[in-house]
């Protein structure tokens, strides 16, 4: 049996994180209904347990992959990488019923709208209160607050250095981070519970790995939802960034 393991292990990298993953999201699911009586998300759990693992991972290796750097758990580097990430995130539209996508309409276009400017003023204030002057550096980190995609694009599209490209992405980051952890928490406030509703979150919230974490801790018949509005805001965001937001940031900054 133990050979069998090994065997798997080594020669089934993909096979073992997907194993590996599925233990986690088990044990996650356990604690948050019986350890917090279902306040928690177990999917919330799951992702703070993911962070903690790559830092453990990284701790041990002393390289930038976590866990993945461990060749036991390569895998990993695979089953959590970009193209398998947009091939699930593509893979969600399948479950939209088009009669209820288009009760949103201009709803969710406004919200998606709002989903990009609104984040990106906060991230050049926050960016602004921490002494960053020059628009290039707030439109960077501006637009990593729409999603940490839209920020590097748009930081080497406007010639930001790649310090601030960094900071773009960890602004993304936190972001999706938060979305996917409150989503649940705050779900019965928000009437998070038809398509229509998931629609404009998705438009407002605008992260779809945020978006889609949080709606499958809350009801993932909901996902699809969500995440069809969310995923326009990479697309509409690298449009404004380089463009409008960033003329606009140039001309009250200079």
């Amino acid at each position: 049996m133990l050979d069998l393991i090994n065997k798997t292990i080594s020669e089934g990298p993909l096979v073992t994180a997907f194993a590996f993953v599925g233990l986690v999201i088990l044990i996650s699911n356990f604690l948050g209904k019986h350890a917090t009586g279902g306040r928690v998300a177990g999917s919330a759990i799951a992702v703070l347990a993911g962070l903690a693992l790559a830092w453990v991972g990284g701790a041990i290796t002393g390289k930038a992959k976590g866990l993945a750097d461990i060749a036991q758990f390569s895998g990993l580097a695979l089953m959590g990488g970009a193209m398998m990430r947009d091939f699930t995130i593509v893979a969600t539209a399948s479950e939209v019923r088009v009669e209820e996508a288009k009760k949103a309409g201009w709803l969710g276009f406004i919200a998606l709208v709002l989903g990009t400017i609104l984040p990106f003023i906060v991230g050049v204030g926050v960016a602004y209160a921490y002494g960053h002057r020059d628009a290039v550096t707030l439109t960077t980190i501006g637009t990593g607050a729409i999603t940490y995609i839209v920020g590097p694009i748009t930081g080497a599209a406007i010639g930001a250095s790649s310090d601030v490209i960094a900071l773009s992405i960890a602004t993304g980051v936190v972001k999706a981070i938060l979305v996917m952890i409150f989503t649940p928490v705050f779900a019965r406030f928000m009437h998070l519970n038809n398509p229509q509703a998931a629609m404009v979150f998705g438009g407002l919230a605008g992260t779809v790995s945020g978006v889609s974490a949080g709606l499958a801790a809350t009801d993932r018949r909901l996902v699809p939802y969500g995440a069809l509005v969310a995923t326009f805001h990479t697309g509409f965001g690298c449009l404004l960034g380089p463009s409008v937001l960033f003329l606009g940031a140039k001309a009250v900054f200079g």
